[in-house]
């Protein structure tokens, strides 16, 4: 959502309204402003290794287990370390894929697991669609401009596979290791199949006639309220979890003697 696609433009420098649009699907509304994965890992206690020389930005979980970093032309890397024997996992998305999806994986990294088993397929399928079981594991949404898909091919080459495209070609791309976890890919397909419109600056309009827009008139300081209440839930999650983490950990206190005891 803002003038350019780099952490550090100032969001609310001017005093009147701008022109936004909102866009859908979003799926097609281009790459969108970086600082909205960039602020939530901030907010989420995550440290920003970045350095100063750099367009790029890099940030690394507080166990250091996980990394998140931008790094243009390629695009998106987001890898996990592992704890096992062949766990070790990596996504790659292009420049173009909308934050709004990217967020979909990165704000579940800061999360703790649910107890449920999660399921690639479940957000898709709410939202109509259509699954095909062949040769390959494929969801294609229902105007065929994304896909959801797991590649079945020689032992080491399995891969997930996300992409969009408009009536000029490939818009963006995404791939996953077969060790991503399951519940890290849940949190992209159900912001990929999200039918909320996302909001993109005038000029960064995707030049497509497969997107709807409508024109909204914006404050600065709402696109700066808006942003500072996605980093202050991020905040409280956090805290909420220190603490829980805090609780457990603590030793538990003895009891107090029976003053009655003989």
């Amino acid at each position: 959502m803002s003038r350019r696609q780099q952490p550090g433009a100032g969001w609310g420098s001017a005093a009147q309204p701008e022109q936004h649009y909102l866009i859908e699907p979003r799926y097609l509304a281009g790459g969108g402003d970086l600082r909205h994965v960039a602020e939530y890992l901030r907010a989420s206690g995550w440290t920003d290794t970045t350095r100063r020389s750099q367009a790029a930005f890099v940030f690394v979980s507080p166990d250091r287990m996980l990394r998140v970093a931008y790094q243009p032309p390629g695009g998106w890397q987001i890898q996990g370390a592992g704890t096992g024997p062949g766990s070790p996992w990596q996504a790659a998305l292009s420049p173009q894929t909308p934050v709004e999806i990217v967020a979909g994986l990165t704000d579940t990294l800061t999360k703790a697991r649910s107890a449920h088993a999660p399921n690639v397929w479940a957000p898709l399928a709410e939202h109509g669609w259509n699954t095909e079981r062949g040769h390959h594991f494929t969801a294609t949404a229902p105007d065929g401009n994304a896909m959801v898909q797991y590649v079945q091919g020689e032992p080491g080459q399995q891969h997930w596979w996300i992409g969009a495209r408009n009536e000029h070609g490939s818009v963006w791309n995404a791939t996953a290791t077969p060790t991503t976890p399951l519940h890290l890919l849940q949190g992209l397909t159900t912001a990929l199949a999200d039918p909320e419109p996302v909001m993109r600056p005038r000029g960064h309009v995707p030049p497509s006639h497969r997107v709807r827009t409508t024109s909204v008139s914006v404050l600065p300081q709402q696109l700066s309220a808006w942003q500072q209440a996605r980093t202050a839930a991020a905040r409280a999650a956090t805290w909420a979890r220190n603490q829980a983490t805090a609780t457990r950990s603590r030793p538990a206190r003895p009891a107090a003697p029976n003053a009655r005891a003989r």
